[in-house]
């Protein structure tokens, strides 16, 4: 599945899969919630993250809503 509707919304048109938040990727990608702790040139410094060190970071979103426990 390349294609899909954001946030599952069938009344969003039909967006490329690596430009949502779909966990319907042809790719296993981790999804963690994380803060930017620092900008510098052309590099983020985040945390906390559940990754090895050195483990690249392939795309950033910023969060839509709040949930509940967070």
């Amino acid at each position: 599945m390349l294609e899909v509707h954001p946030r599952g919304d069938r009344r969003n048109p039909l967006t490329g899969v690596f430009a949502t938040r779909s966990p319907d990727r042809p790719n296993p990608l981790g999804l963690h919630r994380v803060r930017v702790v620092e900008i510098a040139a052309a590099r983020l410094k985040i945390g906390p993250i559940e990754a090895l060190d050195g483990t690249p970071v392939v795309d950033i979103k910023p969060v839509l809503e709040e949930s509940a426990d967070g």
